[in-house]
């Protein structure tokens, strides 16, 4: 849990930096790849992770812009990526000037559980990696590259003069 909203800050730009090069990876073609019809396409779920995020900021008690047409998915890539850009950067701007270290311990009722402000700040974070994780089945499943995150992808390790680990 954070102790301060600087620490929420580097974390938040380190995770969203992650899912932006994810974002940045997507082909228009590739926002119809689905698991199922009864699943999200890959492009309703990074489109969920954008348009989802000021919502739960705002569950959180934190004023910040909602994305334009947030109920219909773009048809273009470039349009998520742009747009997820936009509201990570809100993200931190919004939390820096409406919250405190020592909010960080208050108690706050979010969606049906009491918790303290910094453990929503988690929260948030970990929905987007959660949703990231899915997006990157999707994109080997659509045929794309998928980009390293916490160490080298599959395609990444010849470049740093290393063979990938065997199945």
């Amino acid at each position: 849990m954070f102790t301060s909203i600087n620490e929420f800050s580097q974390e938040w730009n380190q995770e969203a930096a992650s899912t932006q090069k994810v974002l940045d990876a997507l082909t228009d073609a590739s926002l119809q790849q689905t698991v199922s019809s009864e699943d999200r396409t890959l492009g309703r779920i990074a489109w969920h992770i954008v348009a989802s995020t000021p919502g739960m900021i705002h569950e959180f008690g934190i004023t910040m812009n909602n994305v334009e047409n947030a109920d219909k998915t773009p048809v273009t890539a470039q349009e998520i990526a742009e747009t997820f850009r936009k509201v990570s950067a809100d993200v931190v701007e919004q939390v820096e000037k409406q919250w405190t270290d020592e909010s960080l311990t208050e108690i706050q009722n979010v969606f049906g559980m009491n918790m303290p402000k910094a453990a929503t700040l988690s929260l948030l974070i970990k929905h987007i990696i959660h949703h990231r994780g899915q997006m990157t089945v999707l994109m080997r499943q659509a045929g794309l590259k998928v980009p390293g995150i916490y160490g080298p992808a599959r395609e990444e390790w010849g470049q740093i003069g290393m063979e990938a680990p065997a199945l």
